[in-house]
């Protein structure tokens, strides 16, 4: 049944390996953890604050580490300094211009461009950008994501330590 799951292979002509992928057990043990954690923190957010799609994007950032826990783009470097930089980004351009489509525009085009030049593309940084540029955040809601962000930081350790265990199990790809 693996070798029928082709979402993870790279498109034709790419220059890319694939993730080694493991049986359907192992798959499901690798996703666990970033489940839990991505759990875990929308429980203890919402203890604090009732603005729960702006933590959206970090489930997708946690989804990412499960997909491709050594890929580049999911460093611990990449997804906080990815996410800082577009909650501030939003935050800021908000301030500025108000709530709406152009502060969201603009909040895209700022991230995007800080995430390359400072190389740390990190794709889910993009709707924490829009995020916080769609509506009013205060101080608070800043620092609740960014210990949120702090607790995803940790699952990359965490995750890593899981692809070491899984290879140790000796779990395979069939």
């Amino acid at each position: 049944m693996a070798s029928e799951r082709r979402s993870l292979e790279p498109i034709r002509g790419a220059d890319r390996v694939n993730r080694r992928r493991l049986n359907l057990r192992g798959e499901f043990l690798l996703a666990l953890l970033p489940t839990l954690i991505v759990l875990a923190v929308l429980a203890l957010l919402e203890v604090f604050s009732r603005q729960r799609l702006l933590f959206a994007s970090l489930a997708s950032s946690a989804f990412l580490i499960y997909l491709d826990p050594e890929h580049g783009t999911n460093t611990t470097r990449c997804l906080v300094l990815a996410h800082v930089i577009a909650s501030l980004a939003g935050m800021l351009i908000y301030l500025v211009l108000g709530a709406g489509y152009v502060s969201g525009g603009a909040a895209m085009i700022v991230t995007i461009t800080a995430m390359i030049l400072l190389d740390v593309v990190h794709p889910p940084a993009v709707a924490t950008a829009l995020s916080f540029a769609f509506r009013d955040e205060s101080a608070k809601t800043l620092l609740l994501f960014i210990m949120a962000l702090g607790m995803i930081a940790v699952l990359v350790v965490m995750q890593r330590a899981a692809v070491w265990l899984v290879a140790r199990l000796g779990i395979t790809t069939r």
